[in-house]
């Protein structure tokens, strides 16, 4: 570091660098050869693609594009900056779908804690119509009592419990999704048949 250097604030990239949809637009212009056809490529406005090409230019500090009525041409600097640009759109295009491949990871795996009677009697028809619907996701089950499932929800352990009763433990969220109705069986001979 020089003596200068230490001197001169740090600009961060982001107000250095033109933004991915600026980018987008420049290459457009360089496929169509043309402001408006890249506008409409990109779906904005022809003004608000002028504007933009403007505005990157002042952010860079160089001319970008000759405008002329039939149509618009890359200069020297604009070809390079162009070609900085595809690397750029291509590395985020990149960063997009390894982020698309995470969360499709991430939704494909569901971890769910259930009370016993919800384990046996109900979840296994739940599961059925969930493998229906989304078959490529893996479920493991973790059964336990209430206080189990809960416990399990709040370290983490499991994403979705299903308790009877009525009461949530704290720092849970819950809601009703079926009622059940008891009956009692008793034999013919009984004093309450």
């Amino acid at each position: 570091m020089t003596g200068d250097d230490a001197h001169t604030p740090h600009i961060p990239l982001a107000h250095r660098v033109p933004d991915l949809g600026a980018l987008e637009l420049l290459l457009a212009v360089a496929r169509h050869g043309s402001l408006g056809r890249a506008a409409r490529d990109v779906g904005i406005t022809q003004p608000a693609a002028s504007s933009r090409v403007r505005s990157m230019e002042r952010q860079l500090g160089v001319t970008l594009l000759d405008r002329s009525p039939r149509g618009s041409r890359l200069t020297d600097a604009g070809a390079l900056v162009t070609d900085w640009a595809r690397r750029v759109v291509e590395a985020a295009e990149a960063f997009d779908a390894g982020t698309q491949a995470l969360r499709d990871r991430r939704d494909s795996r569901l971890r769910v804690a259930a009370s016993m009677t919800i384990a046996e009697y109900l979840l296994p028809g739940w599961l059925i119509a969930l493998r229906g619907e989304r078959p490529d996701t893996a479920v493991s089950l973790l059964v336990g009592n209430s206080a189990a499932v809960a416990r399990r929800l709040v370290t983490g352990e499991a994403d979705l419990g299903f308790v009877e009763g009525l009461s949530i433990p704290e720092g849970l969220d819950g809601t009703v999704i079926a009622h059940d109705r008891l009956v009692v069986v008793v034999a013919p001979t009984h004093p309450w048949a």
